[in-house]
């Protein structure tokens, strides 16, 4: 009988294990299956340009949800609380990965645009939601702590989502896109952490009541404990792994272990005393270092393993908890609990953005848009609002409502980015806002900035030299480029009066500061001295560029797209002190240079003043000896089409010096710049060289008024020597900032400059040990960031 009875237990643990195997076929044929409907799903979205996200929930929430799979795997109490830990632990994977990946230094950056405009939208979703929603009972108990809680939910943002979503609809590298990706960090690391202070003093599994200090002081020791871990050990744990596996060797397995283990134990303390292990890892993540290689390879393997395995999990883990069956569709609260949040949610982002907006000088639409896209919500909000179902506060229809409430912020956005992609090709020149394409019958329009009054000479001698003839002549918009301070902003008043006055129509203000006001008048006053003399030919309008250091490239940008302006000039960030020397300047002005450089919708020039504006230039002689410097490329030909204005000029004496490569030069450069030269753009872009310079030759030098130089070079090295050679000989040179393709005459250079928005060429010449009463006048020929009918992925429209 014992036989009998033995023989009858192994052939049930047969049995058991057989249907053990049998069933988890099954589940690996039914998740293979799923993964198969989500990228179907996906493919036949794609014409909508929804995420990946939409397709997964889809597929998730409708297979968890069918009768046959209900009955034949998810009533196994043992299959849902297997679902249960991979998804608690797919959300600590989660949460510690969007932690790693976001800079603990954001707390740092405040002040910063993206900062203000984040906090403020997350500011007015949570006091209307915090005014609005306990009014539609959404909890079983409701209480002031869960609309609270309810508040900051909807004031946060997906941030993994959302730049997954801007990179995939290709507005990531526009500023419009960076700037969003930004604000959406800073809205959700702000929501998490307010989530996770909320955690530590009310308990909601006991319908938010407070906890006990006692509790709270024992969270608060472990949570600073796991901080300090992550932040001053881990660090030097990651270092020694990161030595002993150099990059390009393969990991070795039990670095790896000890590295993932020790972290894997630091998340892990948290939940020893009540703590949630998911807001615990986000914290660990957040102050762990993101350089290294552990960390490159668990952000980009995780990320990886998560979209294309556990996410499809996670929504079918979704479906098992929120049934459709239960959701109470035939009652109209139920939909305005739907409509409600989503129109909180949206008009809290859209006018905090807007509000903030309006205060940086943003474009109101994109300030819309803005607060549209940092309103996307995403798998945390969406695991919040099925625990709270299962913490038993809210109902299974609730939850659904709020896992509905997610999907809607998601499935607007491909619509808004298509909206600002629309303005932004709107707003994209339809021509190129340049000298070379100017038609001669046109006047030339230059936006002439300077910063203060000692850059009023060398404002006044650029334009005496670049008048041309009288018809057409030019038009210049002088502007004072001034630094909004909190000192100026306290004198703003709306309305035109006494002070100076900025803006047009209901948004002109006056600014009564009495600094601005006399630098202005000394400024108006100089110029008008000059023009008193002979402005024949020349039309002046003055302008003013009020803004904050950060923004005013913007403020520059709109007004030469506004006015039309084929060239802007830029003051250098330095300027000459008594010895003729160039101090260190105003490093913010710098910054300021570099930005319209990328973003001007026309060429650009940088004015470095060593002496022009001492110089006394007469109509009746020769007075100042100027040269031009051409190597090839579309910034040197700008050059030269400027020096042809130039040249016109009876007071200055124009020299065209030409870099040419010695063609019978046998050195390894010389041989490597002739393979180079060799390619198809290299040669059509010699050829248009070639035209240009024959057109200027035939209109200026052939007739005598320019003289005429060629210098046959091998190497930059000699490009160098020969430029060193030029020193004292000319009071003004003219250049191109770069352009040019495969130059051997100056690769190498920029590997060592010292202000790289100069050009290799104008920064050698603006050296501080080169000729103290040169100046350099650097251009930048403007270029579409793309077709007429489309546009580059790097646009600019903020």
């Amino acid at each position: 009988m014992d036989f009998l009875k033995k023989n009858d237990t192994k052939v049930e643990c047969q049995n058991q294990i057989t249907i053990r195997i049998a069933s988890m076929s099954v589940y690996l044929l039914g998740f293979f299956l799923a993964m198969f409907l989500c990228n179907c799903v996906h493919l036949l979205l794609r014409p909508l340009s929804q995420p990946r996200i939409i397709a997964e929930s889809i597929v998730g929430l409708l297979l968890s949800n069918l009768e046959f799979v209900r009955n034949r795997f998810l009533n196994d109490n043992e299959v849902q609380q297997t679902l249960n830990y991979i998804v608690d632990a797919i959300m600590v994977c989660h949460m510690f990965v969007v932690g790693l990946e976001i800079d603990p230094n954001i707390f740092l950056q405040l002040t910063l645009p993206e900062a203000k405009v984040a906090y403020s939208g997350v500011l007015a979703t949570f006091v209307f939601a915090c005014l609005i929603t306990p009014l539609l009972h959404i909890s079983k108990q409701p209480n002031a702590v869960f609309s609270s809680c309810l508040a900051i939910v909807l004031a946060g943002t997906d941030s993994p989502l959302l730049t997954r979503l801007i990179t995939d609809l290709k507005i990531g590298k526009s500023d419009i896109g960076r700037f969003i990706v930004e604000a959406g960090i800073h809205s959700d690391v702000v929501s998490i952490l307010l989530v996770t202070i909320g955690f530590l003093i009310f308990d909601p599994d006991k319908n938010f009541q407070n906890r006990s200090v006692k509790m709270m002081l024992k969270m608060m020791a472990i949570l600073v404990f796991q901080t300090l871990l992550a932040s001053k050990v881990v660090p030097s744990v990651m270092k020694w792994v990161n030595n002993e596996n150099p990059e390009g060797k393969p990991m070795k397995g039990s670095h790896l272990v000890v590295a993932l283990a020790f972290i894997i134990s630091i998340c892990s303390m948290s939940p020893i005393v009540g703590f949630s292990k998911v807001l615990s890892a986000f914290l660990v993540g957040l102050f762990m270092p993101r350089e290294g290689r552990i960390s490159k390879m668990m952000i980009g393997k995780v990320n990886y393993i998560f979209r294309t395995i556990f996410y499809p999990l996670f929504f079918f883990w979704v479906g098992t908890e929120a049934k459709l069956s239960e959701f109470e569709a035939g009652k109209i609260a139920t939909w305005a609990k739907i409509i409600v949040p989503f129109i909180i949610a949206t008009g809290g982002k859209v006018l905090g953005s807007v509000v903030s907006g309006l205060m940086l000088g943003f474009h109101w639409p994109e300030s819309v848009a803005t607060g549209l896209l940092l309103n996307i919500k995403g798998h945390f909000q969406v695991y919040l609002a099925i625990n709270a179902y299962r913490m038993n506060i809210i109902s299974m229809s609730t939850s659904i409502v709020l896992v509905f409430v997610t999907f809607l912020t998601i499935i607007y956005n491909p619509v808004v980015v298509a909206k600002i992609i629309e303005r932004a090709r709107k707003r994209s020149p339809t021509q190129k806002m340049a000298l070379q394409w100017l038609n001669p019958t046109n006047e030339l329009r230059i936006l002439l900035c300077i910063r203060s009054s000692q850059n009023v000479f060398s404002a006044t001698n650029f334009m005496e030299i670049s008048r041309g003839p009288v018809n057409p002549g030019i038009m210049v918009y002088l502007t004072d480029m001034v630094e909004l301070t909190d000192k100026i902003a306290a004198t703003l008043t709306q309305g035109r009066g006494v002070g100076v006055g900025v803006g047009v129509g209901v948004d002109a203000v006056t600014v009564t500061d009495p600094t601005v006001v006399e630098m202005r008048e000394k400024i108006t006053k100089d110029v008008h001295a000059y023009l008193s003399e002979d402005c024949e030919g020349i039309n002046l309008q003055r302008m003013m560029a009020l803004s904050t250091i950060n923004n005013m490239h913007q403020d520059i940008s709109i007004l030469a797209e506004d006015l039309l302006v084929h060239l802007v000039i830029l003051p250098f960030h330095k300027n000459q002190e008594e010895d003729g020397r160039l101090h260190v300047g105003h490093s913010g002005f710098r910054h300021i240079n570099r930005k319209v450089l990328r973003n001007a919708p026309c060429s650009v020039g940088i004015l470095v003043d060593r002496g022009l504006g001492k110089t006394v230039i007469s109509r009746s002689s020769i007075s100042l000896n100027a040269a031009v410097i051409f190597i090839g490329g579309k910034d040197d030909r700008e050059a030269l089409v400027y020096a042809g204005r130039v040249a016109r000029h009876p007071g200055v004496k124009l020299t065209v010096i030409r870099f040419l490569v010695e063609a019978a030069g046998d050195s390894v450069s010389s041989r490597v710049g002739r393979a180079k030269s060799n390619t198809t753009e290299h040669l059509e872009e010699m050829k248009i060289d070639d035209e240009c310079f024959t057109e200027f030759y035939d209109k200026h030098v052939a007739g005598g008024r320019v003289a005429y130089v060629e210098k046959y070079l091998v190497n930059s090295g000699q490009t160098f020597s020969t430029l060193r050679s030029l020193e004292g000989q000319y009071g003004l040179f003219i250049v191109g900032r770069g352009g040019r393709v495969n130059s051997v005459l100056t690769v190498g250079m920029s590997d060592w400059e010292e202000c790289p928005e100069l050009g290799p060429i104008g920064d050698i010449l603006s050296a501080s040990d080169f000729s103290v009463t040169a100046s350099v006048l650097i251009i930048q020929q403007h270029s579409l960031k793309g077709e007429l009918d489309g546009l580059h992925d790097e646009f600019s429209i903020m």
